[in-house]
């Protein structure tokens, strides 16, 4: 098995570049089909545990667009032959004048209709 395929990581560095635009734009549309549409997905969030697709899609509707703007600080791709990677990054976000730190990490696997996003995980320190 090869690790970080050149080829294989352009691909998930694109995957992720679309995701971090989506997210800062609220997009729920396009960041809940770039989950795996499955009652298997997860997304641990740091107020919230979502589990299955419909979960995921619910919290993205009805999520506020109010204060999404974040600073990756740090952002780590690791793929795994050619259809199973990992995304992990820190993060900072400003609220009410004060730097919030954070981290988040993705499980990404390439499915028949293409990578998706199996699990997540979102927590602030």
């Amino acid at each position: 098995m090869q690790i970080n395929d050149p080829e294989i990581l352009a691909e998930l560095k694109a995957l992720y570049s679309k995701y971090e635009a989506a997210l800062m734009a609220n997009d729920a549309e396009t960041l809940t089909r770039m989950f795996w549409t499955s009652p298997h997905a997860m997304r641990f969030g740091v107020t919230e545990n979502l589990y299955g697709i419909e979960e995921i899609e619910a919290f993205r509707k009805g999520r506020s667009p109010a204060n999404l703007a974040r600073t990756v600080r740090r952002l780590d791709i690791v793929t795994f032959g050619r259809d199973f990677a990992s995304v992990t990054l820190e993060f900072e976000r400003t609220v009410n004048a004060k730097i919030i730190s954070g981290r988040q990490s993705q499980v990404w696997v390439r499915f028949p209709e293409g990578w998706r996003i199996a699990s997540a995980h979102v927590s602030v320190l």
